[in-house]
């Protein structure tokens, strides 16, 4: 897997998203957010998120969507639970991932970081699949942007505390990390 000059991955489903922009002018990438995301929560497969990131929810489809087929945000990928990954937004761009957000006193945590959303729940483990996915994905990320260290990889729940809890107390750092040095 590799990035491409336009800051897409190579060999992977692409769905671009409306919900993005330009990133500031000044905007190093230099922090990586890792989320998750079911629709409808708790129930896993289906179209749904890709849905949600192209406007294109039904909010009649379940009763939990009249709350947020209007919602504009996406993330730069999701990682389903057999590992496959879809990216919505290139690098380069701006996902609407993170909303109101600070990370080391900086706040508007979209300007500099990437989002990976992973299909899970804050009460369900995830795959190995994904795991193995995300360490790789990771890999590549931080050979292409260098400013993403160690401590600048984070969940959303630390940017967003209070407000978020994902990726959950199910997703285990410490495989996590192990696997993608």
């Amino acid at each position: 897997m590799c990035l491409t000059s336009d800051y897409w991955l190579e060999g992977v489903r692409r769905l671009e998203s409306p919900n993005c922009s330009e990133r500031p002018e000044d905007g190093d990438i230099s922090l990586l957010v890792i989320h998750n995301i079911s629709l409808p929560p708790g129930e896993f497969g289906g179209h749904w998120i890709d849905h949600l990131f192209t406007n294109q929810l039904d909010p009649e489809a379940h009763p939990y969507f009249a709350d947020i087929y209007q919602l504009r945000v996406s993330a730069h990928l999701l990682i389903d639970r057999l590992g496959r990954i879809t990216q919505y937004v290139p690098f380069n761009k701006k996902a609407w991932h993170a909303g109101q957000s600070v990370f080391c006193g900086r706040e508007n945590c979209n300007d500099f970081s990437i989002g990976i959303e992973l299909e899970g729940c804050d009460d369900k483990p995830f795959t190995d699949a994904q795991y193995q996915r995300l360490a790789s994905v990771t890999r590549e990320l931080r050979q292409c942007f260098p400013a993403i260290t160690d401590e600048s990889i984070v969940g959303h729940s630390d940017i967003a505390p209070g407000r978020k809890t994902d990726p959950g107390p199910c997703f285990d750092w410490h495989h996590y990390r192990t696997l993608s040095v």
